[in-house]
Parts: C-alpha cells; structure tokens; sequence
C-alpha cells in the first residue's frame, strides 16, 4: 500500500508503505529501475531498531548532505536518518528528541503540556535553513528540529480538535526565507498558513465539502517551483492546484 512518495534532488523516486508488516521502503530511478531498499519485510522490532523501519508515511531527502529523513510513524514513533547512497543508519529520535519509548501510551491532550511521545509521524521535510519540520499526526502539533535530532520549538495547531488529527502533512511556501509554511488540517479539512518562524497562524482556506476549493480529507499537500499549492485528498480520490496570486 503506497503511502508516501518524494523525488529527491538527484531526481531519484522513494516510496513507502503503511502496510501492516511493511518494515521498509525502496529506491527507484525516474526511469523506474530499481536501486535500494532500507528495511525488511515483517523484521521491525520497534522505535529503536536500527535496520528496519515500521509503516514508514513519508520521506525526504536533504540534498546539502544527501541524507534520508524518513518520518517513521503509523508503526513506530520516531524521525530516522540514513545515508541516501549506502542506506547506511546514522541516527534517529523522538519527540523533544529524546530517545523513542514504545511503552509509553499515546494520549492526545488538549492543553497542558505535549506529550512525551510522538503519537504518529506522518511527515517530515526540511526548510533551507535547515530546520527539521515534523508533523505528530494525532497530537495536533508540529515539532521542529535541528538536523542532528535537537529540538527547537513546537506549535499546536487547533489543538482542540478530537478526530483525524490536524498536522497530516507540510509544504513552504516559495520565497528565499520561506516565510510561510502550509500545513494540511484534516480534522477540520482545511489548509492552514502560518508563519514559519513563529509557527503563529496567519490564515486559512478551504473548509469540508466536495465542491471545487473545498476538502475531503486534504492529505498531503506539496507546492512547486512557482509556489503553486497541490492538495492530495484521498476521500475524494483528486488533487486540486492553487494558484499563487
């Protein structure tokens, strides 16, 4: 079951799987030849297992150190890190960049402070100053990290929202200083917009329906080269583009 697909800056095809048993994800050419695998079938052994992986939602590559940034999330509770080339380990971490601890029980709370664990990361990329933006699905936040896994900062985003879970997936918008960073509500089926620095939201668009503009499900979300918004929703089974004006 194909979840999350990233074309990297040497034009390479990554793609993961949240199937259950799924314990790793492939590398491919544009052309489609194969390249690479991380992980093994039906081998996970948990957040701190080193050679698999659980689930996998997402991926990215960080192209000023060729380094793979996987968001580890609907198995394990974690963001870890390989060698793009070798798919060698280097390192990984969970929330607050603390050491993952699959014990712990997943609650989502809706004030007081975060919780201790990532509950399910499903999506990870990188800002051109190299901060590392992680979406904790069903604890309505976004994490934010330094490339070696030390935490920066958090936001919530409508973090009263009791069902879906309202960070899915991120996009930047296409300015130097990436001034803002969209963020894909699902829990309210909206697409939000705050300010990167501040994580501080600005505006939103969208609201549920099935009509031209509106979202079912809106969940993931990309933007191009012109800083034009795609919207992937997957109740609807469409993708819906907005132009940048």
């Amino acid at each position: 079951q194909v979840h999350g697909i990233f074309v990297d800056h040497n034009d390479n095809l990554w793609i993961s799987s949240e199937r259950q048993g799924d314990n790793h994800l492939l590398k491919f050419t544009k052309a489609g030849k194969f390249l690479l695998q991380i992980g093994h079938k039906g081998k996970s052994t948990g957040s701190n297992d080193t050679e698999n992986l659980n689930r996998a939602a997402d991926m990215y590559v960080h192209p000023r150190t060729n380094e793979l940034f996987v968001a580890d999330g609907y198995g394990n509770r974690r963001v870890i890190v390989f060698d793009a080339e070798t798919g060698a380990y280097k390192r990984h971490w969970g929330a607050y960049g603390n050491k993952p601890d699959d014990t712990i029980k997943t609650t989502r709370a809706a004030q007081g402070d975060g919780a201790k664990t990532f509950s399910l990361v499903h999506h990870v990329t990188i800002s051109n100053d190299d901060l590392v933006y992680v979406a904790d699905r069903n604890n309505n936040r976004i994490q934010v990290f330094s490339l070696d896994g030390k935490f920066v900062k958090e936001a919530f985003v409508s973090r009263e929202t009791l069902s879906n879970g309202t960070v899915y997936s991120f996009a930047f918008s296409r300015d130097p200083q990436q001034q803002y960073l969209y963020v894909a509500d699902v829990g309210n089926g909206r697409i939000r917009i705050l300010n990167r620095q501040t994580l501080e939201p600005i505006a939103a668009i969208g609201r549920w329906g099935r009509q031209a503009g509106q979202f079912m499900v809106p969940h993931n979300i990309a933007t191009d080269s012109k800083g034009n918004l795609y919207v992937a929703e997957i109740r609807e089974g469409r993708i819906q583009k907005f132009v940048l004006k």
